[in-house]
């Protein structure tokens, strides 16, 4: 059963492979139902998946394997809160060493086209301490691609 509110994301046939690869980076994500094709259709045959639940990181969201007429852009992304440097890196890592590519300030995409912001929470901590610190922060994060977490803790105590 669907949630009153579920984030659908349009794919070119890979929903399945995306809400897979998803389910096996972040926790607190699974795959649910997969929805397939009763018989065949103009892009697709009988048994191909053409939506695919499934939860990122206690998130529900929905794949439809809809084609290739719509691309995802920047102007829609996702937010991940990391704690540590190792988690930095495993998310990161993950998405850009499985087709994925490397972005500015933390920002990455994966082989899909959907972009990802693997956002350290000290940084996020530093900007809602203003001033100073807050522009030193910001200042050492956009030099960066991922976000190097002792670094922007160095720069946040004026060490940098």
């Amino acid at each position: 059963m669907a949630d009153k509110l579920t984030t659908v994301l349009w794919f070119d046939g890979d929903a399945e492979d995306a809400a897979n690869f998803y389910a096996s980076t972040f926790p607190d994500s699974h795959v649910g139902t997969i929805f397939r094709a009763p018989s065949d259709f103009p892009s697709g045959k009988q048994g191909d998946a053409l939506t695919v639940e499934f939860t990122v990181c206690g998130r529900a969201f929905s794949g439809l394997n809809g084609g290739d007429m719509f691309k995802p852009n920047e102007s829609v992304s996702f937010m991940v809160v990391t704690e540590d440097q190792a988690e930095t890196d495993r998310y990161w890592n993950a998405i850009v060493e499985n087709g994925g590519q490397e972005s500015a300030c933390g920002w990455c995409k994966d082989k899909w086209g959907f972009s990802w912001q693997i956002t350290p929470r000290t940084l996020l901590e530093s900007q809602q301490a203003g001033g100073d610190e807050a522009r030193r922060a910001f200042e050492a994060m956009i030099a960066m691609q991922k976000i190097d977490v002792a670094a922007i803790d160095a720069a946040r105590a004026g060490r940098g």
